[in-house]
């Protein structure tokens, strides 16, 4: 049975880039994206032999050298400089994940025929992808409006054996890595070097990587946020459905029920309350996570359609025998859905730091900070600082790049998108997230302990049990990063059958 995923016009999915990414899947170009990729470099030689004049990017220079015109025995020249030129890129390193992400976005965006690359270019960059040689790639560096040209740059320089990759867990030379498996550089034509640095795939990747949490994140945010309820003695009535019948925004509809679903056959919160209301935290969780779900489709919108999208520039229509220089390469859509997706995250987290807070305030007959002998024990006291402190820091990461601009290339390229920007944010945010929910975790599974013998519902009780194998009650003060380190592997490990958001 043959395993590969074969790459070809046919709309991808993020579930289908999330299953060929999580099962490791090998990927192929089927026989038509193959005949897409010759079709159009036969063209682009064709068109080059036949005619003199100055075609932006495949005989001039480049950004506000557009006027220069280059000669034909200098192409393979112009393309190879472009690429070291651009490989300018500092910072932290890109994740190997969303590096082997930006490998497959970028195959996909070449397959479509309009991009004028070799087929033996996409053939090695999918060898890239499958033998787990990762480029190294740095985070900063692109403007995403002429593309990601920087980080594409030091993507695509192991394709002429210069740059660097990791391979079998070692940073190595890529020239060593080329000759390991007989591989020559490959020799660009006209136009490759800027099909490979234009586009979109630094920022789709990151994006498409933040999006693959975002979904569980999501789920898991109504949940630890239900276990919060029961610890608090909270009420269930704001979650009836009959409230959000008349207010139907879809995520608001979505967290009522599934947090009504996590309450079934609950004794917690079957019993009589004493108080007559909750606080926001609680009681709002429907609208405020439901906000954040609707954000989250959102951007899973927009970026469905940018990785079935060709974004380098200029493009090749072979049917209406033109070459056309766009602007494909800007990131505008991704960086606002990037800043939007961002703050909808954040706001995941600020929510779930308040209920912590409500947690350890000696509310509800539980005691301060949720542990026994408060004085000679500080408990949850300092946990909670961490959240707010982390809290504070997505706040500030939430603040959009998107609104940002700077004039680049002697004011040829002279508005910007910062895209890149908002998705190296997305993905600290994400990452704060989700240190911040263990956190919640940690008050909530203590908090329903001083709920005892009631019982909540079969479900909780479950993922509670779970829970306690890795992460025991704190009956007296110990180091509480370990149980932050614990819980958080918990929730990493944590699979979701529900991945709506």
């Amino acid at each position: 049975m043959d395993s590969h995923h074969y790459i070809s016009s046919d709309m991808i999915s993020l579930e289908t880039l999330r299953d060929i990414f999580t099962n490791n899947t090998k990927i192929a170009l089927s026989e038509e994206a193959s005949l897409n990729i010759r079709q159009c470099r036969d063209y682009l030689d064709k068109r080059m032999q036949e005619e003199e004049a100055p075609i932006y990017g495949i005989n001039t220079g480049f950004g506000s050298l557009y006027n220069i015109k280059i000669e034909n025995e200098n192409l393979t020249k112009l393309q190879e400089n472009l690429m070291r030129s651009h490989a300018c890129g500092t910072g932290d390193e890109v994740p190997q994940d969303i590096v082997k992400l930006m490998l497959l976005l970028k195959i996909q965006s070449l397959s479509y025929g309009n991009s004028g690359v070799q087929i033996e270019t996409v053939e090695r960059l999918i060898d890239f992808y499958n033998e787990d040689v990762l480029p190294v790639v740095y985070t900063q560096g692109s403007l995403g409006a002429s593309g990601d040209l920087a980080p594409l740059a030091h993507l695509s320089l192991p394709l002429i054996g210069e740059g660097e990759v990791y391979f079998n867990g070692k940073k190595e030379q890529s020239a060593d890595v080329l000759k390991h498996f007989n591989w020559s550089p490959i020799t660009l034509k006209s136009k490759e070097g800027l099909a490979l640095l234009n586009g979109t795939q630094f920022m789709s990747a990151y994006g498409t990587y933040v999006l693959m949490q975002a979904a569980k994140y999501s789920y898991l945010s109504d949940l630890i946020g239900t276990i919060s309820l029961e610890g608090f003695d909270g009420r269930k009535e704001p979650f009836n459905e009959l409230i959000h019948i008349i207010r139907p925004h879809k995520g608001q509809v979505v967290t009522a029920h599934r947090i009504m679903g996590f309450l079934e056959g609950s004794q917690i919160i079957a019993q009589p309350k004493k108080h007559v209301q909750d606080p926001y935290s609680f009681r709002c969780m429907p609208q405020v996570h439901g906000a954040s779900k609707d954000a989250i489709e959102y951007t899973q919108q927009v970026f469905t359609t940018e990785v079935n999208s060709v974004t380098d520039n200029p493009n090749i229509f072979i049917e209406a025998n033109q070459i056309i220089s766009g602007g494909n390469f800007h990131g505008q859509p991704l960086a606002l859905a990037l800043d939007f997706l961002g703050m909808a995250l954040a706001e995941l987290g600020n929510i779930s730091e308040r209920r912590t807070y409500q947690l350890i305030s000696g509310l509800r007959e539980l005691p301060a900070f949720l542990v026994e002998n408060p004085g000679l024990n500080s408990g949850f006291m300092i946990p909670q600082y961490t959240a707010a402190s982390i809290v504070s820091q997505n706040k500030q990461l939430a603040n959009p790049a998107s609104t940002d601009s700077i004039v680049s290339s002697n004011g040829q390229e002279d508005h910007v998108s910062m895209g890149a920007n908002a998705a190296t944010k997305a993905l600290k945010i994400v990452e704060n997230l989700e240190t911040i929910l263990a956190i919640e975790l940690m008050n909530a599974a203590q908090a329903i302990e001083f709920r005892r013998p009631l019982q909540s519902s079969e479900f909780i009780e479950s993922f509670l049990k779970a829970y306690r194998t890795e992460v025991p009650h704190v009956s007296e003060d110990r180091i509480l990063h370990y149980d932050i380190v614990r819980t958080k592997e918990f929730l990493k490990s944590f699979i979701i059958e529900d991945d709506s958001v």
